[in-house]
């Protein structure tokens, strides 16, 4: 489907495109997109992309240890052991840290053991230093009985040898990292991460470190895509100002395609006269334009298209829009072409809170309203937060957002709403 292929309304314009079937018609697109990998030392892979599947080389842990400090005994020596009759042991010796046991835990007897330490060979269990009270240094009272297997990891029981540790396609996280070191993995397979352009257009843009004069605003959307860009785990390059003079945009979206592996540029996507980034689209690559307007509120004008292998992105150059369609688009397809299997518009944390007034809404668009969270009355509560549609600061306000469906006319005060948060 192109825009050209769009069906039409009654006055002959382009249908919108709903938000859920223009991120899938996007992602069916670069679905077999995949980026080179490389072999990066484990403390290097923190947020990347595991390139192949990671299967542990042994069991994890690669012995019996205790949970608890107590003492390691033949659980069925304490059978029967209460306050008022309690079981007595011989201590026969100690389990020190990171050393292995001397000798071996017979039948009326144990060894004193610290939380970690190595079981040692005929116990079966331990009893916590709280059900035990000491008679002196060789014997132990036992005022609570245990079963085989208590207050134990066993090895393997965490992971077991030749068992898959990370799958290929996930991210990289400290658990991720942390799962493999405990395995002696030092080195580990990943995707390379994306190149991604960002580029701001329009006469009226200049440096947001510069004084504006009349008629002039500055750059925010160049910083703001920069670093929701970093956060997705891409890399940046920066393409700087574009002014609205056909032949420099064009130039510059065309390079940018050449070498990076998802183009991003706003400010050129509401239809007017001005309005190249369709053009320009059309003219680098094939297929070219996919998507041209979604029912989205904010964020109804974003352009969405594919020049040969690279996804491009127009997007509104009001920041709440921009950062709205990052949200919907941009993040699941930088997500695909990073290597991810599961990329989800939905991955964020999210909670539910109860609206705290009425918020309308017209059929056939899905609107993201921004949030405030408080809690108050014993539960979460939202509070909507309106404002001009281009207002940053209704962003930098809201804790997070939640959704109205296309079918929906509305909700009501004292609804529970998904308010995905911002992180």
């Amino acid at each position: 489907m192109t825009e050209q292929s769009a069906p039409l309304d009654m006055l002959g314009r382009a249908r919108l495109t709903a938000v859920a079937a223009a991120r899938t018609l996007l992602l069916a697109q670069i679905s077999d997109l995949r980026p080179e990998t490389q072999t990066l030392p484990l403390d290097q892979c923190l947020d990347r992309v595991c390139a192949s599947q990671v299967s542990a080389p042994e069991d994890l842990p690669t012995a019996d240890r205790s949970t608890m400090d107590g003492f390691a005994v033949v659980a069925a020596d304490t059978f029967g052991a209460s306050q008022s009759m309690p079981g007595y042991l011989d201590i026969d010796g100690e389990v020190l840290m990171g050393e292995a046991p001397e000798g071996t835990v017979k039948r009326g007897r144990c060894f004193k053991i610290p939380t970690g330490g190595l079981l040692p060979d005929g116990a079966d269990a331990v009893v916590m230093h709280e059900h035990t009270v000491p008679v002196d240094d060789r014997v132990v009272e036992i005022i609570k009985p245990v079963g085989s297997g208590a207050h134990l990891i066993r090895k393997g029981d965490d992971i077991r040898r030749g068992a898959v540790a990370v799958a290929a396609g996930r991210l990289l996280r400290p658990q991720e990292l942390g799962l493999l070191a405990g395995l002696g993995i030092s080195e580990v397979e990943v995707f390379t991460q994306p190149r991604v352009a960002i580029i701001s257009t329009g006469d009226e843009i200049i440096d947001y470190r510069q004084q504006p004069p009349p008629g002039k605003i500055r750059d925010i959307n160049g910083i703001v895509l920069s670093s929701l860009v970093r956060r997705c785990g891409a890399l940046i390059k920066d393409y700087g100002i574009v002014s609205d003079d056909e032949s420099a945009f064009f130039a510059t979206v065309e390079e940018a395609v050449q070498e990076t592996d998802l183009v991003l540029f706003s400010g050129g996507s509401s239809v007017g006269m001005r309005d190249l980034g369709e053009q320009a689209i059309e003219r680098i690559g094939n297929p070219g334009i996919l998507v041209h307007g979604v029912s989205l509120k904010p964020g109804k004008p974003v352009i969405i298209g594919l020049c040969d292998k690279t996804p491009i992105f127009g997007l509104p150059g009001h920041p709440v829009s921009a950062m709205v369609c990052f949200d919907f688009f941009v993040k699941p397809a930088l997500a695909a072409i990073s290597g991810t299997r599961s990329p989800s518009i939905t991955a964020q944390p999210s909670v539910q809170a109860r609206l705290q007034r009425n918020i309308n809404s017209a059929a056939g668009r899905l609107d993201v309203v921004r949030v405030q969270l408080r809690f108050a009355d014993s539960e979460l509560q939202a509070l909507p937060i309106l404002g001009k549609s281009g207002a940053i600061s209704t962003l930098s306000e809201a804790h997070g957002y939640f959704l109205i469906e296309e079918e929906s006319q509305g909700v009501s005060s004292d609804d529970l709403v998904e308010v995905y948060l911002y992180l």
